[in-house]
């Protein structure tokens, strides 16, 4: 049986997530996810909000969301320090329209069943409620578990209920071109304790890199290793 983490481990972890260092193989996307979400939550009411988070085993974005939160409720199969209920997300335990706000960043691909995951997220949240989600396109493959990956126009369709639905990209083909070569460096390095060496080296260099040159990459997104959707009910 899994040991499960302790509270130091998943506030370090939700810290790097939102907050990552620049020896991150991640670092790239993980900075443009934080910028768009902190651009939507500006436009939700600033007090009140009753939150659910689907995954919610490290809670990332929560901090983001400040003074807004009357109630934060988080799922997710594998209990954490910071998980309310163990549940799946294509079976929320929850009545319908009970939320203002749904979180469900990096869940879509581990599910066999994706769109009825979005089908409950979608019945859970109140009419007018919104939903930040994330998924990627473009990853080699970290699980057996995993099922998916998710292009722009997929997961439009998968959202195509919701009254009104923006698809962002995680920064630009630039950004996941260089995103991609820090992933495969950390994932294939042989031997592994080169691993901690090139994320003192390499990486950080390739995300310096990555920043200055993605500016000069426009807004093509046809390589763009990660989307985030924002949408309302």
């Amino acid at each position: 049986m899994r040991a499960q983490p302790t509270l130091e481990q998943v506030s370090k972890d939700s810290r790097e997530r939102v907050r990552p260092s620049l020896r991150n193989p991640n670092w790239l996307i993980l900075r443009h996810r934080r910028r768009i979400a902190e651009e939507r939550i500006e436009r939700l009411p600033t007090a009140g909000l009753t939150v659910l988070d689907v995954g919610g085993r490290l809670q990332p974005y929560r901090p983001l969301l400040g003074v807004r939160v009357k109630n934060y409720v988080a799922i997710d199969p594998q209990l954490t320090p910071l998980v309310n209920a163990a549940a799946v997300a294509e079976a929320l335990p929850f009545s319908d329209g009970q939320f203002d706000l749904v979180i469900c960043t990096q869940v879509l691909e581990y599910l066999p069943e994706p769109a009825r995951a979005l089908e409950e997220i979608r019945r859970v949240l109140r009419t007018g409620g919104s939903a930040f989600i994330s998924a990627p396109s473009v990853f080699v493959r970290d699980s057996d578990q995993e099922y998916w990956r998710f292009l722009p126009e997929g997961l439009r369709y998968l959202l195509r209920d919701f009254a009104e639905v923006e698809v962002i990209p995680e920064g630009n083909s630039v950004t996941g071109l260089f995103r991609t070569l820090n992933v495969f460096l950390i994932s294939f390095a042989r031997p592994r304790f080169l691993v901690p060496v090139l994320a003192w080296t390499l990486v950080p260099i390739l995300n310096v890199a990555g920043s200055i040159l993605e500016k000069l990459g426009g807004t093509g997104d046809y390589f763009t290793a990660n989307f985030s959707a924002w949408v309302r009910k």
